[in-house]
């Protein structure tokens, strides 16, 4: 009878468990830019502390203005952290613990934390890898890796467009930048 009893409850936990993972649906946000809108999807049991530090930014309303500062075709698409003159944008909240661990790959489309040398650096910055860059994935030369939290679901075409818009080197400290500014007019939660 135990036996019996302990089946249909390990049953009904397999199924609740089921049941659940089928109706969890990952956050979406749209970004639009100044060359079109972009929707990408978050992964938020892959990379919680990621997304969540994405999502404040999001709901704060800290990306409207911010421009994408790095381009390098071939490669990535960074922003989220500089005004189109270059300036860093104030108010970032604290630096987040590095999450590549989570078995994201950084393939074309993925979203990823940008950081300095230190691994736990980033804040607000992110990229839109628009090749497959292994060379970002845990383990890289740094022995950490870029922390994927997304993907595009739809307008890698304006990504394609950003990324191949002509870019200049502004002074010693900014290369590949867009000629004209690209700006994230607004990122928002979608339903």
């Amino acid at each position: 009878m135990l036996k019996k009893l302990l089946c249909i409850v390990a049953l009904i936990v397999f199924t609740a468990t089921l049941a659940s993972a089928a109706g969890h649906k990952n956050p979406r946000v749209e970004m639009e830019t100044s060359l079109g809108k972009v929707t990408i999807e978050l992964f938020d049991k892959e990379a919680p502390i990621s997304v969540k530090n994405f999502v404040a930014y999001v709901q704060s309303g800290y990306y409207s203005g911010t421009t994408f500062h790095r381009v390098i075709p071939g490669f990535m698409i960074q922003g989220g952290g500089l005004t189109a003159n270059l300036t860093p944008k104030p108010g970032n909240l604290p630096a987040i613990k590095n999450e590549a661990d989570n078995n994201l790959k950084n393939d074309r489309g993925t979203l990823s934390m940008a950081r300095s040398g230190d691994p736990n650096s980033a804040t607000s910055q992110f990229f839109i890898n628009v090749a497959n860059n292994s060379s970002l994935n845990r383990p890289n030369p740094d022995g950490f890796g870029y922390a994927v939290f997304g993907k595009v679901t739809d307008g890698m075409d304006v990504v394609d467009k950003i990324v191949s818009t002509p870019q200049v080197r502004k002074n010693s400290v900014f290369q590949n930048v867009p000629v004209e500014a690209v700006t994230i007019k607004s990122v928002k939660l979608l339903k």
